[in-house]
């Protein structure tokens, strides 16, 4: 699936979105702070195995080095007897995966909009942030997933609950969402360790735009933070829309105070 041109990174006005922005980082927060109680979260249903599966399964047990008195149970019971015992270990299996997942990894989030009122008011408090336009060839974006947005829960096959290794379906679980969050057109870094922190390129980030009712002064110190890492950078103001439910911007072209003074245009 092909990446979008540029992701948007909606922000609040605080202390610490200011320091990502000086020191160029991308912050991976644990999902056990995310707003959606579902948002990898989701303990999937497991399919009816076939008999082929659940055979097959039987052999991967018979490999594992357990108690002599589990492997005689595996070998002697029947596939009918093996269905309710292995669907229940799948489902236990399934649980520990999810809750790991939210206890260790780490998920940075992104949209394809700048523009969309509920993301302005939820991420951005109240258009009193900000959002950053990021060049998705950048580094970061290389494992980048977009979000499903389904109506029912999905089901899994059991064999990929056993596999050894991460399995896409599994995977696919963790950038899986309710279709009443479609409006965030979302997608997602997934990181080893939650809390962890991604250095970008300075040329990653170009643009910047500002929330309808974000503090003028909190503008300029990030204009002046920002143009001194990346001149190309753009500046953009946003403003309500008078037509339509929108956010509407306008670039806008900062020059500093001293710079001002320096070229004899303040009064």
């Amino acid at each position: 699936m092909s990446l979008p041109v540029n992701l948007y990174k909606y922000e609040t006005l605080s202390i610490q979105s200011l320091l990502n922005l000086k020191n160029q980082t991308v912050f991976f927060a644990s999902p056990s702070g995310f707003n959606d109680p579902y948002d990898c979260a989701i303990k999937a249903q497991i399919d009816e195995p076939t008999d082929d599966e659940l055979e097959r399964l039987r052999k991967i047990y018979l490999s594992k080095d357990w108690p002599q008195n589990v492997i005689d149970a595996l070998e002697s019971k029947s596939l009918p007897e093996l269905r309710p015992i292995l669907l229940k270990l799948a489902r236990e299996v399934n649980s520990t995966i999810i809750d790991n997942f939210i206890k260790n990894r780490g998920v940075s989030c992104f949209s394809e909009v700048n523009n969309e009122l509920l993301m302005w008011a939820h991420y951005a408090d109240k258009y009193t942030g900000f959002c950053l336009e990021f060049d998705t060839n950048s580094e970061i974006f290389e494992k980048a997933r977009k979000v499903k947005y389904v109506d029912t829960m999905p089901k899994l096959n059991i064999a990929s609950i056993f596999a050894d290794k991460e399995r896409e379906d599994i995977m696919d679980l963790f950038c899986l969402k309710s279709k009443a969050w479609e409006y965030e057109q979302e997608w997602r870094t997934i990181h080893s360790e939650a809390g962890k922190v991604f250095t970008y390129d300075t040329n990653a980030l170009t643009g910047i735009y500002f929330g309808p009712e974000m503090d003028p002064a909190a503008i300029e110190v990030i204009c002046l933070v920002l143009q001194s890492q990346n001149p190309n950078i753009k500046f953009w103001q946003g403003k309500r829309s008078d037509s339509d439910f929108i956010v509407e911007f306008t670039e806008v072209f900062y020059t500093s105070a001293v710079r001002v003074k320096e070229l004899g245009l303040s009064t």
